[in-house]
């Protein structure tokens, strides 16, 4: 079947276009970008009107947590990939705190097959760097790669040992697989819940200080400039994280980084509701670490922006606030969140934040998307920029409903979204 996109605004930015364009979708592919495409000699075609609306390259969320194997209760690649979509995003990569981790080839092995599958969206897999996110000792990248890894992480935990965090950039850096890290110094942290802040003193709240998240970012920095190693630094949300990595960048060291749109929508104040869907980690900061995250992605600082979806079922959540798990859902409202503190705000355009949540992720995970440039895979995004709609439980796609942003009037809805040149979502 073939598709032809009429009359949107076509923001591409790896291809630098921003235009009022027809795009021709043929065999899965990107057949064409112009203006004014006369299709009146094709057969089986459907025509889809898009004046006035975004019509982008898929975006690409480089931090998911589907949470399969092994707690298919809180999440599955069908939900989660279903979520996906309706937030806008056609690939995802997840990560491996899964039960087991996803630390050897076989487990890689299997998840492909359940994402053959069940997957609605592209499911990219990232491997663990040491066995059972234990830290211990590294895993075999040679064969991570080989089974179909496309970077490695022990997301939700640091590699505190520098022997084997060494070790495994020049792993990395041999089998040029992306290491991401999860940056947190745990006898820093300690059995913090929430910011380290007055606040945290008086919710009567044991706080997490800064400097667990920005002096291990140094350290791996450091560690990656020995090696000439490239790094990504996962989830930042201190100030003094993003002045790090500004300086490391300008030193010419091999280094990437994320945000997230929790941390640019809420700060610490939050949590004053005890309110469990706003305990992340790392967790929600000050309004001064904001303002500099949103400066560090306006510089360039901070290359992209991921959603770190971390579902947990409502029995996991519907506890007091220290013995909560960490983490919220953010597939589904990524895009919108991002767009109206990001660009209602003025502090990036269209093209910029579309550059931040699909180009970039997909260069710095090295796969073939962010891109309408033809013959690319017809991995398509559609948004209608002045639609306003209530996010609310019932709504959710995700198994969970791990959210503070429920019942928020959020912009900037997804309308359709194409897969593989095929129409996977349809949100109107």
């Amino acid at each position: 079947m073939k598709y032809l996109i009429k009359n949107g605004r076509v923001i591409d930015p790896a291809n630098k276009i921003d235009d009022i364009l027809d795009v021709l979708i043929s065999d899965g592919k990107i057949e064409k970008v112009d203006k004014n495409i006369d299709a009146s000699n094709l057969i089986r075609i459907i025509r889809l009107e898009a004046e006035g609306m975004i019509v982008a390259p898929g975006l690409v969320d480089m931090h998911t947590h589907l949470r399969e194997p092994g707690r298919e209760d809180e999440e599955t690649v069908l939900t989660g990939t279903l979520a996906a979509l309706r937030g806008g995003f056609t690939s995802v990569a997840c990560m491996p705190n899964t039960e087991p981790a996803l630390d050897n080839p076989a487990i890689i092995r299997s998840l492909k097959d359940t994402i053959k599958k069940d997957a609605r969206a592209n499911v990219f897999i990232v491997g663990s760097i040491t066995e059972a996110r234990a830290g211990k000792r590294a895993t075999d990248f040679h064969k991570m790669k080989k089974a179909g890894a496309v970077a490695v992480s022990d997301d939700g935990s640091s590699v505190d040992d520098e022997l084997v965090m060494s070790g495994a950039l020049e792993q990395s850096k041999e089998e040029s697989l992306l290491i991401i890290e999860h940056c947190e110094d745990r006898k820093v942290s300690g059995k913090g819940v929430m910011n380290h802040s007055f606040t945290a003193t008086k919710l009567g709240l044991k706080g997490i200080p800064s400097e667990s998240e920005y002096e291990r970012v140094k350290r791996n920095i450091e560690l990656a400039k020995k090696l000439s190693a490239r790094i990504h630094i996962a989830h930042v949300s201190t100030r003094e994280s993003v002045d790090i990595i500004r300086r490391a960048k300008a030193d010419g060291v091999k280094v990437t980084a994320e945000t997230a749109p929790h941390y640019l929508a809420l700060t610490e104040e939050c949590c004053a509701t005890y309110d469990t869907n706003t305990k992340m980690n790392p967790p929600l900061r000050s309004k001064e670490d904001m303002e500099e995250l949103k400066r560090g992605l306006k510089d360039g600082t901070i290359d992209a922006i991921a959603t770190d979806h971390a579902p947990h079922t409502d029995s996991e959540k519907d506890v007091e606030f220290a013995f909560a798990p960490f983490g919220v859902i953010g597939l589904e409202t990524a895009l919108s969140l991002s767009a109206m503190e990001l660009v209602d705000k003025k502090v990036l355009s269209w093209p910029e934040l579309i550059a931040k949540m699909s180009v970039n992720p997909s260069n710095i995970l090295g796969i073939d998307r962010g891109s309408l440039k033809k013959g690319a895979p017809a991995d398509i995004v559609i948004i209608d920029p002045e639609k306003e709609y209530t996010y609310t439980k019932d709504s959710i796609m995700s198994r969970s409903k791990n959210s503070p942003f429920i019942n928020w009037v959020l912009k900037h809805k997804v309308s359709k979204v194409f897969v593989g040149g095929q129409l996977a979502w349809n949100g109107e």
